[in-house]
């Protein structure tokens, strides 16, 4: 499917790229790639070993994602030939609305509290993808988390890394307003109010007994039962905003993915309310540009800056609730507004800004089974461990996703009660002529459509192999012209870079760069995966 040499690593790596026969699984936690392999190993599909990985991974990287996070994916199923998307977000408590949010003193959305909390969609992601696709019960997909909860898990390194970095961040809302925040200060600090560390033991019975609810209810406790009963008596005691309602009318839905072809292969993503279309856009306007023959070289990472600058100022601006959403998707993708935007690039750095288009702390994992069947999964709390809001003796935290809604009524994106947000988790997939290639994804904020158009340039223009993907240095546009450039691209990119007007910062932490994941699935049948040199990931295979 796509060409590359498995002993060519241009980059400074610790890892070689993973072959496999028959199933791979790949996560930034290798506990987590563990208990997806063993679910396939055991007889359970691709889809079975995404759900019981999401279900354990808020125990094994609680800064990314928990039982209060929204997810999303893309489901390649073989015998169908056929990708379906699944949009597992969550909406704002129907009683909260822009003047509930002013009233209280702020400007835009807060990132703690009750306020930017939304209806969790997680499980009942999970609970729907089990029914649809799965091959197995969930109690039996749930049971490896819920082993591991009771018996506890080692903390990673960069989990531990970020485990306190965002505790300093929660600090002052607990002491501001400790009522919602209390829990979520018993379930993630120590005695000692200190975080965990990397090699120290994470035990979470709540979790464990909540996974039992979830499997014995097929997760619609949390949405029509005693889960559901508990969050919503524990909100409006302590200044929250759900109700019974919120919950009870919850169910996520089944899409279809929005595409763009990129230099013969075709490029999948979820449509809005998440981001996904920002890579598509992206790619769009790259696959008119002529780029260098080498790629550390100024003149590609320049091009492809700015087409990621041009795409996030229209997805930033349109992008929200399809059901608000002004602009059509069509014409966001369409050839000739691509050639419009591609006109703008130069030999310098712009400021950009939307164009017209009518006028023409995050986790991800992949998983593929013998059968053919992939899954591209990504599930997230937004920032790091999200709103700090815990419901006692549940092991359920909260995301702090309607941070990004706008206060600004004239915003698409505008907060409302019963919408959805502006998303920033987008699961990738990739396909050439109708046949699947493979899932591929970069957590991490609104570096992810980054990341993504990066992949893809590095896979498809640059003919690496996964984990040279991976590897290779990244550049993140960060608003204006200022850009981010990791240390290890060569010093006389960013000395270039700046010549044409780029305001560089060389990163030295590339733990905000975006970690990823991908499998390629290879003409002879093998499996091909990488994982993040940015994070603790593995790529288990058989």
């Amino acid at each position: 499917m796509l060409p590359f040499d498995p002993l060519h690593y241009p980059y400074p790596s610790r890892r070689n790229l993973v072959y496999g026969r028959h199933g791979m699984a790949c996560t930034s936690v290798p506990l987590g790639a563990q208990i997806g392999l063993d679910v396939m190993r055991h007889g359970g599909n691709a889809i079975d070993g995404a759900v019981a990985m999401a279900a354990a991974m808020p125990l094994l990287e609680p800064t990314g994602n928990g039982l209060g996070s929204d997810c999303f994916a893309l489901v390649w199923i073989e015998r169908e030939k056929k990708l379906y998307g699944l949009n597992a977000s969550g909406a704002a408590p129907a009683g909260l609305s822009v003047k509930t949010v002013r009233d209280l003193g702020f400007t835009e959305m807060p990132t703690e509290g009750w306020l930017p909390a939304m209806v969790p969609g997680a499980p009942a992601g999970w609970g729907e993808l089990n029914r649809r696709f799965g091959s197995r019960s969930l109690e039996e997909l749930l049971a490896p988390a819920i082993s591991y909860a009771r018996d506890g898990v080692p903390v990673p390194v960069n989990v531990a890394k970020q485990w306190e970095t965002d505790s300093r961040r929660l600090a002052g809302a607990i002491e501001k307003n400790p009522a919602p925040h209390a829990y979520w200060r018993q379930s993630f600090l120590k005695g000692d109010g200190t975080p965990y560390r990397a090699g120290e033991i994470f035990r979470w019975e709540e979790y464990a007994k909540t996974l039992e609810e979830l499997a014995a209810t097929g997760c619609e406790s949390y949405y029509r039962g005693a889960l559901m009963e508990k969050i919503v008596a524990f909100s409006q005691e302590t200044g929250g905003y759900f109700s019974r309602e919120d919950f009870i009318q919850y169910r996520p839905q089944w899409v279809e993915p929005i595409t763009a072809d990129y230099k013969g292969y075709t490029v999948c993503e979820i449509p809005p309310n998440g981001h996904g279309i920002t890579v598509l856009m992206a790619l769009n306007i790259l696959k008119g540009l002529e780029l260098d023959g080498e790629k550390e070289s100024a003149g590609t990472y320049h091009k492809v800056v700015e087409a990621i600058k041009l795409a996030f100022a229209d997805a930033k601006t349109y992008v929200a609730d399809p059901r608000y959403m002004r602009a059509r998707v069509e014409d966001l993708l369409s050839e000739e507004y691509a050639a419009r935007r591609r006109a703008l690039i130069g030999d310098s750095a712009l400021e950009p800004t939307a164009g017209d288009p009518a006028c023409g702390g995050t986790i991800y994992l992949c998983t593929a089974d013998p059968e053919g069947n992939m899954v591209s999964f990504i599930q997230s709390n937004y920032t790091t461990f999200g709103a700090g809001v815990a419901v006692p003796g549940t092991g359920i935290s909260f995301q702090n996703r309607g941070a990004n809604f706008s206060l600004d009524p004239d915003s698409d994106n505008c907060l409302e009660g019963g919408k959805k947000s502006y998303h920033t988790i987008i699961p990738g997939f990739l396909m050439k002529n109708g046949e699947a290639v493979g899932p591929f994804g970069v957590m991490g904020g609104f570096m992810q459509p980054q990341g993504h158009v990066q992949m893809m340039v590095n896979a498809i223009d640059y003919h690496m192999n996964p984990q040279a993907c991976l590897d290779a240095p990244r550049i993140q546009w960060v608003g204006g012209k200022r850009i981010q450039l990791e240390r290890e691209a060569p010093a006389h990119i960013a000395q270039e870079l700046a010549r044409m007007g780029h305001q560089v910062e060389v990163i030295e932490d590339p733990i905000d760069m975006g970690r990823g994941q991908m499998i390629w699935r290879m003409e002879n049948g093998l499996l091909a995966g990488g994982t993040e040199p940015r994070c603790d990931g593995m790529a288990a295979a058989w």
